[in-house]
């Protein structure tokens, strides 16, 4: 990789083309440079560039093959020279992700609640496709409530300061709305189709 091509988000020491003088901020921005001196601030320890020899034999990590397509943020220009692959991108929650990394900015909250919204389309096709392979999710096992049996299970859950115990009573709603959900729309579907 040539001194060109290094990208300067991840060089410590990375030049400044065009920046304005102090003075020229200061003129600008009332308040700019505050925490210049060092006394005032308590993280310049941490800016130490003399650090020991880490024995790292690049300036810039050697890029990870297979960056190309990978979802990246719209305010970098590259993908980070090391990103994941195990949980590669796939279907409608797939398209969602996309979405939000190619059209909003991490600073939007529409880009996070369109990945919360990816995560929970996940969710409804990993339990779609588990139906479909015969071993859907077992409701009442993933309630928690046979690992209470014969262990005082009113008793635990009335004479305590636990915290589930709180959201106890909205537990059945919240597991079974889904599966209602479906079974209604299901319903609805196989009621037009006959007609």
């Amino acid at each position: 990789m040539s001194e060109e091509d290094v990208p300067l988000a991840y060089v410590a020491d990375k030049p400044r083309p065009g920046a304005e003088s102090p003075d020229e901020l200061r003129r600008r921005i009332p308040g700019w440079g505050a925490d210049l001196d060092p006394a005032d601030r308590p993280s310049v320890p941490r800016l130490d560039r003399d650090l020991p020899d880490t024995g790292a034999h690049w300036t810039f990590p050697a890029r990870q093959p297979g960056g190309e397509g990978r979802e990246r943020s719209i305010e970098h220009a590259f993908v980070t020279p090391v990103f994941g692959t195990v949980a590669p991108l796939r279907g409608l929650s797939g398209v969602v992700r996309r979405f939000a990394y190619s059209r909003f900015s991490e600073g939007r909250a529409a880009h996070w609640l369109l990945l919360v919204l990816g995560d929970r389309v996940d969710v409804a096709e990993s339990r779609v496709e588990a139906i479909l392979r015969g071993r859907p999710d077992r409701l009442i096992a993933e309630t928690g409530i046979g690992a209470e049996k014969g262990v005082h299970p009113v008793a635990s859950r009335l004479r305590s300061t636990r915290s589930d115990t709180h959201h106890t009573w909205m537990d059945p709603f919240v597991v079974s709305a889904p599966w209602i959900a479906a079974a209604v729309v299901g319903w609805r579907i196989v009621r037009r189709v006959r007609r």
